[in-house]
């Protein structure tokens, strides 16, 4: 897939996908929320302008208030690339949110999926 298609795919329609994804292995939308916030400096009520917006990624992660500074501590493997090693820097923060995301998932405690 070009970048420049992952760059237009619409944050509103991988968001339920998310949702579904941790609710399925028990989990919470508002986990979901926390984690999503806690990476882009979103309010609740910024996330959920984004979404009714129907923004792309490049236009989610660009108008986001602040990445979070721990972002960098966001290591490991997503679909087989290292997050730490992607060049591209809207990749990279999709991936950091994929890699967030994965491990609510796997029922990783909050304390560690926020790198506190």
């Amino acid at each position: 897939m070009k970048t420049e298609r992952i760059y237009k795919i619409l944050f509103s329609s991988v968001y339920p996908l998310y949702i579904q994804k941790v609710e399925k292995k028990g989990r919470t939308k508002e986990e979901l929320d926390i984690v999503i916030k806690w990476l882009t400096g979103y309010t609740d009520e910024q996330l959920k302008d984004q979404i009714e917006k129907k923004v792309d990624f490049q236009t989610f992660f660009a108008e986001a208030p602040e990445l979070n500074p721990n972002a960098s501590k966001i290591t490991g493997v997503i679909c087989g690339y290292r997050v730490e090693e992607i060049e591209d820097p809207l990749i990279q923060k999709m991936r950091y949110l994929d890699k967030l995301i994965d491990e609510i998932a796997k029922g990783k405690k909050m304390e560690k999926i926020l790198r506190e």
